[in-house]
């Protein structure tokens, strides 16, 4: 630890976006040994945290299920930093595809002269899926 820093965590700033911080945080406690030794390992924790999501999604209570999600994600980014995965990087690529999907479905409408409003989630999910094929 740096001298004048009270906290191995002081170096992370509180305005990084939250999976960028999660990033952060865990590298910062592996540095000091507070990792897992095997990525196997990592894995167990991320579907015991999926398991504690479910259990309390059955509730319903928002401030649980958000704790819980909160873990889930957290154990997730700590598996694709196992993987050398950027988590920012992953999750935008996945926002860029979706768009892009998304808008296909929307210009398919529009050409068949609909509005996605009137169509049933299955013929959007049929033209979903030409998309992904492209």
């Amino acid at each position: 630890m740096k001298e004048g820093r009270k906290s191995v965590m002081g170096g992370v700033p509180e305005s990084l976006p939250a999976l960028i911080k999660a990033w952060r945080i865990q590298d910062k406690a592996k540095q000091v040994g507070f990792e897992w030794d095997n990525i196997e390992d990592v894995w167990k924790k991320v579907e015991e945290e999926l398991n504690e999501f479910k259990e309390v999604a059955k509730e319903g209570d928002v401030d649980k299920m958000e704790d819980e999600f909160g873990d889930l994600l957290f154990s997730l980014v700590n598996y694709s930093r196992f993987l050398n995965v950027d988590p920012e990087t992953a999750l935008e690529r996945t926002n860029q595809k979706f768009l892009k999907r998304f808008r296909h479905i929307e210009e398919v409408a529009i050409a068949q002269g609909r509005q996605l409003t009137d169509m049933t989630l299955g013929e959007m999910d049929a033209i979903w899926n030409e998309a992904k094929k492209k």
